[in-house]
């Protein structure tokens, strides 16, 4: 973790990169397009469609975040927090489908939570330029190095931005457990950030070996690595999108906002 202690995490994040919360459809069109280019058209973990955008059916029960190039402004990376369906909230959220006929998750079995108390962290997404290929093959994995250049930075903020905007927004929306299928080593990427992710259950095989993880949403601050308060500050208060005016959150320090026309006003 000593890149994270020699950088100013919140001024490098916010050179770099906006998120947002997509909330509109020209957003969450930004959102299917970018997923379709990675996931059909770049790894080919899904079917290509005709109009060029990947959605499928628990899209319309999550909420989408949107990372953004200041200097370009394109869309790098998103991901979604799917929640239980509010009128169907029995049915399986899309980890559940994978380990229906797994045993050992134990106390962490989704089954036994209120199904309004879970969510999962589901399509971590980011574009080619911005992944870097394994040794030895020609798949991509999520950029994990330090910043080489403002032109192209092979930037190791990205996904932790994704994942930490992703805990706030759940905070927001009441949600206490998340679950999140990932590669194991972005656990492992995970875990060596500080972030408080325990894996659950035996791997599966899903387009490759998979662990699921799970994370408790209690604190928000506590969520927050150590070494890196200030990533989670930028994106809890600053990265807020089209959250509706009237709501109020929280950034890593405790302290509280009021969104008022798309923007966080410190409450006294």
């Amino acid at each position: 973790m000593f890149w994270l202690q020699r950088l100013n995490p919140a001024n490098e994040f916010k050179e770099y990169f906006e998120l947002a919360h997509a909330v509109s459809p020209a957003l969450k069109d930004e959102v299917f397009r970018l997923r379709h280019r990675v996931f059909c058209d770049e790894l080919g973990f899904e079917q290509a469609m005709l109009d060029g955008r990947e959605r499928d059916e628990f899209d319309d029960q999550s909420r989408h975040l949107l990372l953004r190039s200041v200097k370009t402004g394109q869309c790098v990376g998103c991901v979604r927090l799917v929640m239980a369906h509010p009128d169907r909230p029995a049915l399986p959220l899309p980890f559940e489908k994978l380990y229906a006929a797994v045993d050992g998750l134990g106390e962490q079995n989704p089954a036994r939570l209120a199904r309004a108390s879970i969510a999962e962290i589901s399509r971590l997404t980011l574009a080619r330029e911005f992944r870097r290929k394994r040794r030895g093959d020609g798949k991509a994995e999520i950029a994990k190095d330090k910043p080489v250049g403002a032109a192209h930075p092979t930037y190791p903020y990205m996904h932790l931005g994704l994942y930490l905007g992703a805990i706030a927004l759940a905070e927001q929306l009441g949600i206490c457990k998340l679950f999140l299928l990932t590669e194991p080593r972005l656990l492992v990427h995970f875990r060596r950030l500080g972030l408080p992710v325990h894996q659950i259950g035996p791997p599966i095989e899903h387009r490759g070996l998979r662990v699921l993880s799970t994370a408790d949403v209690v604190d928000p601050n506590n969520q927050l690595p150590k070494a890196a308060p200030a990533v989670g500050a930028s994106v809890s208060a600053d990265g807020v999108g089209s959250l509706p005016d009237g709501a109020v959150i929280r950034d890593a320090a405790g302290k509280r906002y009021r969104i008022q026309g798309g923007k966080p006003v410190p409450l006294q």
